[in-house]
């Protein structure tokens, strides 16, 4: 077969279809109608988002000697996140529509006057969208058309809700009803999942889920440096579950209230050049989302502009990735200073200081902090990997092929063992045989099911990157077997011992 155009069609409804069709991702308790921003992981989900993780951790951690991993409680003392600032200031802005009871996060709610001959005639709203400015400008012509005013209409200047006067809030329209007045103005909504720990149900029980990895790494630091037998430049690394209970969980995993980060924190001396050594994460973060196949076309950077970091922050810069729905964050690489050490020695009275061998002196370690979500990587190499073709079969027959060209280091499934016939035993056996085989270090998959054409589609639409089919020649001649590569469907014939060569080379 081969293919006469390929047209990417990502959308993201075609990615939520095939996640749910093929076992990527289901919605969290959906026979009870769903609950927003929770997803459970389906079969091939499972594997894939095993396989993100573990080739982070692997070239995070494992092959490198300079970095430790730690894994830390998803609940801890109350009093880190009185330390970490996260109690009194983790909160987005909240507004309310008073007639139709939604909420939505004031920084994700745009609206703008609307000119015509210099004169105001009315407001205009929307939520964040691929192109927001384009949507409230039709919206400006709309408005303008119906009351009838003649004239020029002025550009529309959006602005974000946290930047609307108390004079213009009673005049913008609520997105859920469009008319105005029903908007309240933006408060602080604080997105730490509350609990409580023992008997009691009282102020001394309660507790938080962590809305990120990051400070368990900060409380057990000088616990590494008695055990772990680090030296500086030295990282501490984890992956774990953090909640955040968002105003409005959107774009499907995106964002959501239940995630996954990779995170890790690299401590230096006060005296390292910090702007160097922040520099050195940022392109190693760029060069590892490449390994595993994300395409360097759909990769950006965006640098926090001074005026919005965080008092002590000394720079951070995000990792940017092309989204069906617009350019997003992916990877956030942030200079943080000594600010968090020092917030938990203040808070516990616990020294967090720094022993420097070579120049005898004490300071506590500045940290360049790397924090990624699982959950976004896995929306990221869907969206990347996800194409739709038209393809001719040898009798010239046109069929459309969906296909996930996934990295062999992430692909769920590595090799489909399939083979030709399964009413043939001598067939059948030998591809049990090697199914077994490639078992032992592999995610493999085995299918005797139909059509071989439609196993491999079925194969295609998962990502897997080969299939290898027993056929009669296999049994018959030389042993070898048809080896059918997923992005170009190119067929060979290949020996056991050439096949383990080549996944030992592609997955690693």
């Amino acid at each position: 077969m081969s293919a006469e155009s390929t047209a990417n069609a990502t959308s993201m409804d075609a990615i939520v279809a095939l996640a749910k069709r093929r076992g990527f991702i289901f919605q969290s308790s959906e026979i009870y109608g769903g609950f927003n921003g929770f997803f459970d992981y389906g079969p091939v989900g499972a594997e894939l988002k095993k396989n993100i993780r573990d080739c982070w951790w692997a070239d995070m951690v494992r092959r490198r000697e300079d970095i430790v991993g730690i894994e830390t409680s998803i609940i801890m003392h109350p009093k880190v996140w009185e330390a970490s600032g996260h109690v009194a200031g983790f909160t987005d802005p909240l507004v309310d529509c008073k007639v139709s009871k939604q909420r939505f996060r004031a920084d994700q709610l745009f609206f703008a006057a609307v000119v015509v001959n210099d004169q105001s005639i009315g407001y205009v709203s929307s939520l964040e969208s691929v192109d927001t400015t384009a949507t409230l400008q039709g919206m400006a012509e709309s408005l303008k058309r119906r009351k009838a005013i003649q004239g020029v209409l002025a550009p529309i200047v959006a602005k974000d809700f946290t930047e609307a006067t108390a004079e213009e809030i009673p005049l913008i329209p609520s997105p859920a009803t469009g008319e105005p007045g029903s908007l309240t103005a933006p408060r602080g909504f604080n997105m730490m999942f509350q609990t409580n720990v023992g008997a009691m149900t009282d102020g001394s029980s309660v507790a938080y889920l962590r809305p990120e990895t990051a400070q368990g790494m900060f409380v057990d630091f000088k616990n590494v440096v008695d055990t772990g037998r680090v030296k500086l430049p030295f990282g501490i690394a984890q992956i774990g579950k953090s909640f955040r209970n968002e105003i409005t969980p959107r774009n499907f995993i995106f964002r959501s209230r239940e995630f996954e980060q990779m995170e890790m924190e690299y401590f230096i001396s006060e005296d390292a050049d910090w702007a160097t050594a922040h520099r050195e994460w940022i392109e190693w973060c760029k060069h590892w989302l490449l390994s595993i196949g994300l395409p360097a076309a759909l990769l950006s950077e965006y640098d926090h502009p001074k005026a919005k970091l965080a008092f002590y922050s000394k720079g951070t810069t995000d990792i940017m990735f092309q989204y069906p729905f617009g350019v997003q964050e992916l990877w956030g690489i942030a200079a943080r200073g000594n600010y968090d050490l020092t917030q938990h020695a203040t808070a516990s009275g616990k020294s967090m200081e720094y022993f420097d061998e070579a120049s005898k002196k004490k300071f506590v370690p500045h940290v360049i902090e790397p924090a990624v979500g699982v959950d976004r990587i896995f929306l990221a190499v869907l969206c990347a990997g996800y194409a739709e073709e038209e393809i001719k079969d040898e009798k010239g027959n046109v069929e459309k092929r969906t296909v996930l060209r996934l990295s062999p280091r992430i692909a769920p499934v590595k090799v489909a063992v399939l083979p030709l016939l399964k009413n043939k035993e001598a067939l059948v056996g030998r591809a049990r045989d090697l199914y077994k085989k490639l078992q032992r270090r592999y995610a493999v998959f085995y299918d005797e099911a139909g059509a071989i054409g439609r196993r491999y589609r079925r194969q295609d639409e998962i990502g897997t990157p080969w299939c290898v089919t027993i056929d009669f020649e296999t049994i018959e001649k030389d042993g070898t077997f048809t080896l059918r590569e997923r992005d170009s469907m190119q067929q060979r014939r290949i020996t056991e011992t050439e096949l383990f060569a080549l996944l030992e080379d592609a997955v690693y």
